[in-house]
């Protein structure tokens, strides 16, 4: 890529919400108290799950999985936040920023699939209880997990070190954290191909997982629908509760990803981004698992 006459970055200055330090000082205290209940809500899960026999089933072994996967996503980016909404100026090097912005990708991507892994899950239980034991052998289990894991780093690693972008000043990222997108406006030269490869597979990453869910979902909803039964309304308040975090969390990352790359959307991508990297990872355990009748019994009783 062509660099002549121009300066290559070797740190980057993000701007971050406002200047203002009273809403900044309010903006550390809310997302202090978001971080702190997200890590004990993920961290209860994975500890009741695994002190529990009966909750050693496929269901629960995913919804540990999604623990894991929030907690990193949500440590990615809220830590350096709160030091940032602290500090007069908010610099970062070159090579943390490209860390963080892999590290997001990567587990992105494997939230995507295993919430699509999941909705399957929820589908073949409900939809075809007799043929579920064998079709959610722990086997089977084992290797969807894998899958996501290997995939989403491929999906993520190799198009990124295939095709490296070089940053030259000026070097204000208009964000709170390093966002693919926000840092790629500083590249210097042409970045079409790059920004085509980064909507290519942010398209993958995001639709098909989405369709998979919501046909699942459909299914389980017209299967519930046949079946006349006091359970019903639970069933439907629960896959209520499941899309609509799916529908937040994927409807920020589409707006961020899918939607048109210009530079008046910067300040609209810096808020969406809330949605998908602090506010999803807190609301997952209590949708998937705190809401649940067994995992409530069990708190009750360590209570």
């Amino acid at each position: 890529m062509e660099t002549t006459n121009q300066t290559i970055v070797t740190d980057l200055v993000l701007l971050g919400f406002t200047n203002n330090n009273k809403i900044n000082f309010l903006l550390f205290f809310i997302f202090s108290i978001i971080y702190v209940v997200t890590i004990f809500g993920n961290i209860l899960i994975i500890y009741i799950t695994l002190i529990n026999p009966h909750l050693h089933v496929p269901m629960y072994f995913f919804l540990t999985n999604l623990s894991i996967i929030d907690l990193c996503n949500i440590s990615c980016a809220v830590p350096k936040l709160l030091m940032d909404l602290l500090s007069t100026q908010i610099t970062i090097s070159l090579m943390a920023c490209t860390i963080q912005i892999l590290l997001l990708l990567w587990i992105g991507a494997n939230e995507c699939l295993l919430l699509a892994v999941m909705a399957f899950d929820r589908y073949v239980a409900i939809c075809h209880p007799l043929h579920y034991p064998i079709v959610m052998r722990w086997s089977v289990c084992r290797g969807l997990a894998i899958f996501v894991c290997i995939f989403s780093f491929t999906f993520v690693f190799i198009p990124s070190f295939a095709m490296p972008v070089t940053l030259c000043y000026p070097n204000t990222v208009n964000h709170f954290m390093c966002e693919a997108l926000s840092v790629m406006k500083l590249a210097c030269g042409d970045v079409h191909n790059n920004e085509t490869v980064t909507f290519f597979f942010s398209f993958m990453s995001l639709f098909f997982p989405f369709v998979i869910i919501l046909v699942s979902y459909i299914c389980i909803i017209s299967s519930v629908l046949k079946i006349h039964s006091s359970g019903r309304s639970k069933t439907f308040s629960t896959c209520t509760s499941h899309i609509t975090v799916v529908a937040l969390y994927f409807g920020s990352g589409m707006v961020t990803y899918l939607g048109p790359s210009t530079d008046a959307s910067s300040d609209q991508d810096k808020f969406v981004s809330v949605f998908y990297v602090i506010i999803s990872p807190m609301l997952n355990p209590f949708i998937y698992s705190l809401n649940n009748r067994d995992v409530k019994g069990i708190i009750a009783k360590m209570l």
